[in-house]
């Protein structure tokens, strides 16, 4: 990646071009230009215009010189190539627009993270910054990544989410490159993820920094890339499922309330999406986000978590009034107090309390 230290704001004249790198080895070798010329087939304008760097070393002027110097052609075509490359960067650096720049305001959170993971220099310049994330982004200009927002977001924006396109963007981008590295099954199982419930559902009874690796190791079993991710502010996402460029199904969560019962909820959720066939089309899971789909996700969810039908003996009874009683049934549905509690506080037959919460991401 281009760092600003070493390329913004330098001048032209530190860019070398691969001419001088022949001068100095004829001088070294006491060869004249004429000499060059009659080596290489070549006339001495050719090799004189080459020298000065008005003209580039074609493919085959380099086997020339392979011949003449006994340097392979590579090293000299390596030499355009990376003088190509540098000038291009250099031109594209002083060529970046002011609105351009101006995005990296809306990216200031993911700037940070993405510094902390390597994937930016901690030192570069606006401009390079802006190339970088270019890259990053797999875009030619940053001021058009809002048309290439997932249609999601638009969704999300009718329910008056505060949504940021650049960083949303930024945030799907992130959960495609971090699940990159997770190893998986050859293909998604998906009756194998079914069969898995019980025990994702046992891994909420681990401590919170083992979740993670547990709950990666289950969905890499049944083909899925499962990853825990940082949340931005404009980017108001709890899970998010996509199928990448190489055709792998992606399952990222944040902790962006944080709270354990909202967690284990909307994982599931997530998981009946991937049983219902949902991930035919790309979709961002925003909280204001309804309809059939969602709300066939959000019963299977709750289903998962606890059984439908015992749950409503265990309301009906009103064995939650009972001290120990939530433990008990939790303890039941092979699941913390703190998601029954939720559940009971959801629908108003306790009080608001404080809810258990996750530190780790």
């Amino acid at each position: 990646m281009v760092k600003g230290k070493n390329t913004a704001g330098l001048s032209r004249d530190y860019i070398i071009h691969p001419g001088e790198t022949l001068a100095e080895v004829i001088e070294d070798r006491e060869m004249t230009q004429r000499e060059l010329a009659i080596r290489t087939g070549m006339t001495e304008k050719h090799i004189s215009t080459v020298i000065h760097g008005q003209k580039n070393i074609s493919a085959a002027f380099a086997k020339k010189l392979e011949y003449a110097l006994g340097i392979e052609a590579s090293f000299w075509m390596n030499l355009q190539a990376n003088y190509d490359r540098e000038l291009l960067e250099f031109e594209e650096l002083n060529n970046i627009t002011e609105e351009e720049i101006g995005v990296l305001k809306h990216l200031k959170e993911v700037i940070a993270k993405w510094t902390d993971f390597g994937w930016l220099e901690c030192d570069a310049s606006p401009a390079a910054l802006v190339l970088d994330l270019r890259k990053l982004f797999g875009i030619s200009n940053l001021l058009d990544t809002p048309q290439i927002t997932y249609a999601a977001a638009y969704r999300a924006q009718s329910k008056n989410v505060n949504v940021d396109p650049y960083v949303l963007f930024a945030w799907q981008r992130m959960c495609e490159l971090l699940t990159k590295s997770v190893d998986i099954a050859d293909e998604v199982d998906t009756e194998k993820l079914r069969e898995k419930i019980p025990e994702i559902k046992q891994v909420m009874f681990l401590q919170g920094d083992q979740i993670p690796k547990r709950l990666m190791e289950i969905f890499s079993e049944c083909g899925i890339a499962f990853k825990i991710v940082p949340n931005f502010t404009g980017a108001p996402v709890q899970g998010f499922i996509k199928k990448s460029e190489d055709d792998v199904l992606i399952l990222c969560m944040t902790l962006r309330q944080k709270f354990q019962d909202i967690f284990w909820f909307t994982l599931f959720h997530e998981v009946a999406h991937i049983l219902n066939g949902d991930t035919k089309r790309v979709f961002v899971d925003f909280n204001s986000v309804s309809g059939d789909m969602e709300a066939k996700a959000d019963r299977m969810a709750g289903d998962f978590l606890i059984d439908p039908k015992e749950y409503r003996e265990f309301v009906d009874s009103g064995a939650y009034k009972q001290p120990g009683g939530i433990e008990q049934f939790a303890e039941s549905q092979n699941v913390k107090a703190c998601i029954v509690r939720g559940r009971l506080m959801k629908y108003e037959l306790i009080p608001w309390e404080n809810r258990p919460k996750y530190q780790w991401v």
